[in-house]
């Protein structure tokens, strides 16, 4: 229990290690001193927090005030496959740990707690705030790079010339679809101060030339003439009213053979551990009546857009696929 009741102990120190990039200097042991002139940081401090680390095994004090690499530290390194260093930096940024902080605030008035401490909703908030921005787009690229290990053994798109990927970020699940399918074409959908800087991801996997960027509001209407439309992590962003909205635009643009694929995790019944009903609260605090949803209340949604769900795929992560059709 004590260990639960103190772990944003654990977390913050992870978020400042993440912050200055600890597991990118620590290529060879280091020892503190040198760590500190590197990052900018108080070399007493910086020690302490590099010990504690040590001691649930991030990071390893070698000898005396030497530090080098573990397994686990691996995964704050910027440059490693499965990098958890974006999500640990946006976890950590004053958008997610002070909502969290004002958790109270919405469990007593069903509000977002960013919206009390911000003073406005999280997406204008980006709009406003590029640095923000860019760090949660980030951590959404982070999140697909981990998330695509399940859906690309787990789902076949060969299937569709044309993907739409609605609200898609800066494109890296589009960019590593489209990267395996050579005669696919993409359309990256999103507001226009996060498609001005998708450019890089396209590039990065060499698909610039098969993939529209299109600005706009999904609440207001989609690109039309896709063979599939995904939503990753979209719809749980919303409440009931506004997740509707979005997959009716979708379905407005829709073909008739066409194919809608929402990637949510789905809360399970029962009292089992589930990451979703952790991020359900996390879509408490931070977004305007966002939820995680159980199937039952998927199917409600989809029915409302004017959709039918054909089937709910899990895969090997905590997510899965929500294929769905023109009812």
């Amino acid at each position: 229990m004590m260990q639960m009741i103190t772990g944003y102990w654990v977390s913050q120190c992870i978020y400042v290690a993440a912050k200055l990039a600890i597991a990118d200097h620590l290529t060879t042991p280091q020892t503190y001193e040198v760590l500190a002139l590197n990052t900018g940081a108080n070399p007493k401090a910086l020690y302490r927090v590099l010990r504690a680390l040590a001691s649930v095994g991030i990071f390893t004090e070698t000898e005396a005030g030497t530090f080098a690499m573990t397994p686990l530290a691996e995964l704050l390194r910027s440059d490693s496959p499965q990098t958890l260093c974006p999500t640990a930096i946006m976890m950590g940024e004053p958008e997610h740990y002070q909502s969290w902080g004002n958790l109270l605030h919405s469990v007593k008035t069903g509000e977002p707690a960013f919206d009390q401490y911000f003073g406005k909703g999280v997406f204008e908030h980006f709009g406003t705030n590029p640095e923000a921005a860019k760090i949660f787009e980030r951590c959404m690229d982070n999140f697909s790079q981990v998330e695509l290990r399940a859906i690309a053994p787990t789902y076949d798109f060969s299937e569709f010339k044309v993907l739409v990927d609605v609200g898609g970020g800066y494109g890296e699940l589009l960019a590593t679809i489209l990267q395996k399918h050579p005669d696919s074409q993409g359309i990256l959908f999103d507001e226009k101060y996060v498609i001005d800087n998708a450019t890089t991801t396209l590039d990065k996997h060499g698909i610039s030339d098969r993939c529209q960027l299109v600005s706009g509001s999904f609440f207001e209407s989609v690109p039309s003439g896709g063979d599939v439309y995904l939503l990753k992590h979209i719809v749980h962003d919303w409440d009931d009213e506004r997740a509707i909205a979005i997959l009716r635009n979708c379905q407005q643009a829709m073909n008739a053979d066409s194919k809608i694929l929402v990637i949510e995790q789905v809360v399970p019944a029962g009292n089992n551990p589930a990451a979703a009903k952790l991020l359900d609260i996390n879509m408490l605090v931070m977004c305007p009546g966002g939820k995680e949803r159980t199937a039952s209340e998927y199917e409600y949604i989809f029915e409302q857009a004017g959709l039918k769900i054909l089937r709910i795929i899990p895969t090997a992560e905590d997510i899965h696929l929500i294929e769905g059709c023109k009812a």
